[in-house]
């Protein structure tokens, strides 16, 4: 018998780390090759962990709501093959890429720093890394976790600090500019709160205030009914909160004639689904039209760093997926502007079936420049969007409504009827002036209106 290390395996270029959600298998269960062995979670993405071999699990590393690093070994599990597959090696480099030793002092130069974490890490080498989640939906990494349970920080502290790093995320010098500003704030009529070390943290009044959320009392009559978030509805909301925070938003309208796109579509649409058994919406029409305005605009597809404005290279476009759960996820098609409309439509359909059955691979959700989202599903005319961080607009579509409109023609004005589409669009008033999102979102409707009812597909 031998026993294989089952490592988490990574999700993409820009996924470091994920939570287990469930596990599926439990210690002495039998295990065919490719079955699940767990469930696990990023910040966006739901998905299962197979098993790349037959055998019975012994062992299990993490437990659930554990947050565990990509390549740690995560479980074992007993195989009868007769070559040992227990990675020593393997492991120890696991271990010790993922292992964090915070130093005597957190005030100390980075190297001092790096120095201790080596000196300690030979004796930790052949030791399990745990990380275990706070209670709370946000994700904080091993080395924020350390300090804070060094300097006694409680998690519902750690839970009310605003997070510089990407997507609002808690980073060391958050924690260490925390601790600084507790330490140098005066000590007057100071407020006692119990830490997770077992010892009481002094804060002074003013810090408190900043850091921790007042109690709330709700008086609940016998027929309302309490219900708590689940783990991607408080992802969502911190998201959302993080980007009104980062952004101050500007929303711009204007109403486009989609007459001939309607047209145009009811014309193609039954011979275009026998043809490539796919179903054509008016989503990939309105991705061409956005992907077309960005490469006229270019300065709508950035994002901001600080000081820095960083212009991106790819357009890459999310489009917002309502799921049955009533919870919205954003997968993203990557180089939209180099796909025709039979490529933007197979992959529109694809990741929105896929997005439905929590089948997206987490690098589907990440990376996208611009996002769309169309308010029209749902029968609302208009929308004023949250900014999907860290980009700076999103475009919302309303709902195409029959409405009488002056058409100007050589012969004079007439009044005609319709098909009438609202567009808004949101974007961050820091680095996008009134004249490039109103130009932007007016290049869009340009693109809609010139649509030649007579191409062909």
């Amino acid at each position: 018998m031998a026993q294989y290390e089952l490592l988490l395996p990574k999700m993409g270029e820009s996924v470091a780390e994920a939570t287990i959600i469930k596990w599926v298998k439990q210690p002495g269960d039998s295990i065919s090759m490719d079955e699940s062995v767990l469930e696990i979670a990023t910040d966006k993405v739901d998905s299962e962990v197979p098993s790349p071999t037959a055998g019975k699990l012994v062992k299990q590393l993490f437990k659930e709501n554990d947050v565990v690093q990509v390549g740690d070994v995560i479980a074992l599990i007993e195989t009868d093959s007769n070559v040992v597959v227990g990675e020593q090696e393997q492991s120890s480099k696991t271990v010790a890429e993922s292992a964090v030793v915070v130093s005597e002092s957190t005030g100390q130069k980075e190297n001092e720093s790096q120095a201790v974490e080596q000196s300690k890490l030979a004796s930790e080498l052949h030791q399990p890394v745990v990380t275990k989640s706070s209670g709370s939906a946000r994700f904080y990494s091993p080395l924020v976790k350390s300090i804070a349970a060094r300097e006694g920080i409680s998690s519902a502290e750690l839970d009310q600090l605003s997070g510089t790093g990407a997507e609002g995320r808690v980073t060391k010098q958050d924690v260490l500019n925390f601790i600084k500003h507790c330490s140098a704030s005066p000590k007057a009529e100071p407020a006692v709160v119990p830490s997770t070390a077992g010892s009481k943290r002094v804060i002074e009044p003013a810090v408190e205030a900043s850091f921790t959320k007042p109690v709330s009392i709700t008086s609940v009559s016998g027929g309302d009914e309490i219900i708590e978030m689940d783990r991607m509805r408080k992802l969502i909301a911190d998201h959302m909160v993080m980007s009104k925070h980062t952004s101050p938003h500007v929303t711009s309208f204007v109403e486009a004639d989609v007459t001939n796109i309607v047209k145009w579509r009811d014309q193609v649409k039954a011979a275009f689904e026998k043809r490539e058994g796919e179903k054509i919406t008016f989503t990939p029409i309105f991705i061409e039209a956005v992907s077309k305005a960005i490469r006229d605009l270019p300065m709508i597809n950035i994002s901001v760093n600080g000081t820095q404005i960083i212009k991106k290279r790819d357009i890459n476009i999310g489009m917002a997926t309502a799921l049955p759960t009533g919870n919205l996820i954003v997968p993203v098609i990557k180089n939209a502007d180099q796909l025709n409309l039979i490529g933007l439509t197979k992959s529109v359909n694809d990741l929105a079936k896929r997005a439905r059955l929590s089948k997206l691979k987490p690098d589907e959700t990440q990376g996208g420049t611009f996002t769309l989202t169309n308010v029209g599903s749902f029968g609302n005319v208009m929308g004023t969007p949250i900014i999907n961080q860290p980009q700076v607009a999103i475009l919302a579509v309303g709902a195409i409504k029959k409405k009488p409109a002056v058409i100007e023609t050589e012969y004079g004005d007439v009044i005609a009827i319709r098909h009438m589409m609202f567009l808004s669009l949101s974007y961050d008033h820091r680095v996008v002036d009134g004249s490039l999102g109103g130009s932007f979102i007016r290049k869009v409707a340009d693109y809609l209106e010139a649509w030649d009812v007579n191409r062909s597909i």
